[in-house]
């Protein structure tokens, strides 16, 4: 049994543009467990794993006017105020060296592990949501539910899996009483290793497709919500993205040592989708500065194309651009191994007309116990 303590604060500065400047600090505690079942004494190759949440302060993605937050590990699992959840209580078995089954309540978030992302929630690598997640995903796929699934490995890493979830995102509540009411996600995924140059690489696809019936503007977890407006719903939801990571440099010295580029392009319906595309491209990893052997750095751009449908919903009320942009750099200092220090920076033009093109600029402090 493993127990992993990651508690880590940012404070964030707008310091121009968006709706209104503003300074904000928010942090977060992530309680991370891991079970080897056969060590354990239950039976070979079961797993258990863990992954508890608290929330304190305000985010700053309330004050930018995008839909893209400035800091994703400042909106989950809920945005705003002190919240303490249990997001991920999940049961894996291996059914050879090759298979595995896994069901519980899923952190689906844990899925999005892009490498050079520094992953999807945002507490190591990039802090804006739109170089962490593919954004066409926010409308199907919750944060915290009920699922179940199998992958297919290769060298310890899934090649294919298939995956079902209850389309009903319930992070803070234990979600029995709304058990699959409103729908099933289903979400396969291809993700083939690969060696261009002799180095390692990814290439892959994703989609997914949710029976639940929405509206375009319906809450996510993944994105700011979009508030003051009513709409029609609509049943079924689609997305499909394709990915890819590529190694550039691996260390003589240390082949965990390495940096590379990253990138994603994705498709969604028209409705009730709030979004028709989407792309980023970004390149980081391991520092190249060889005495800063723990460091990390990155810098990426996404780009957000906005559906018609939530262009036309209400134009005088809430004017929407046709898309969104932004570009991000971070340096990830290791001030000693167990505590981390990262500036970083973002230059956003959001999707709200009412907000100007802004500057963010952030600082994070991560501890590890």
């Amino acid at each position: 049994m493993t127990l992993d303590i990651h508690s880590t604060n940012i404070i964030s500065d707008l310091a121009n543009g968006g709706l209104r400047e503003s300074f904000q600090q928010r942090g977060r505690i992530d309680y991370l467990m891991h079970v080897d079942g056969e060590k354990a004494g239950l039976w070979k190759g079961s797993f258990i794993d863990l992954h508890a949440e608290m929330a304190y302060g305000t985010a700053i993605s309330g004050y930018t006017g995008a839909l893209e937050p400035a800091n994703i590990a400042q909106i989950l699992p809920t945005p705003n105020g002190y919240v303490g959840a249990l997001t991920g209580v999940k049961f894996t078995q291996a059914l050879s060296e090759r298979f595995i089954t896994f069901f519980g309540k899923i952190n689906t978030a844990e899925a999005f592990n892009q490498p050079f992302t520094g992953g999807a929630l945002g507490v190591d690598g990039f802090m804006n949501g739109g170089l962490t997640i593919p954004a066409v995903f926010v409308r199907t796929i919750p944060y915290s539910t009920y699922g179940a699934g199998f992958a297919y490995l290769k060298g310890a890493e899934p090649v294919f899996s298939f995956s079902l979830f209850d389309a009903n995102n319930t992070p803070t509540r234990d979600g029995f009483d709304t058990f699959f009411d409103n729908g099933v996600v289903f979400v396969p995924q291809v993700n083939v290793p690969t060696k261009f140059f002799g180095l390692p690489g990814h290439q892959g696809l994703t989609g997914s497709y949710s029976t639940k019936r929405y509206t375009i503007i319906d809450r996510t977890a993944f994105i700011n919500p979009i508030l003051g407006l009513t709409a029609p719903t609509k049943s079924g939801s689609w997305a499909l993205s394709y990915n890819f990571d590529q190694t550039l440099y691996v260390a003589p010295d240390n082949p965990k040592r390495s940096w590379g580029t990253f990138g994603n392009l994705g498709l969604a319906d028209q409705n009730p989708s709030p979004f028709r595309w989407f792309a980023n491209i970004g390149f980081g990893g391991s520092s190249p500065i060889a005495s800063r052997k723990l460091d990390t750095f990155g810098v990426g751009y996404y780009y957000l194309g906005l559906n018609n449908a939530l262009q036309n919903l209400a134009p005088r009320l809430l004017p929407f651009r046709d898309h969104e942009q932004g570009v991000e750099m971070f340096y990830n200092c290791a001030v000693t191994p167990w505590c981390h220090l990262t500036p970083d920076v973002q230059f956003v033009i959001p999707a709200q007309k009412r907000a100007d093109a802004l500057t963010v600029f952030g600082l994070r402090a991560k501890i590890d116990f």
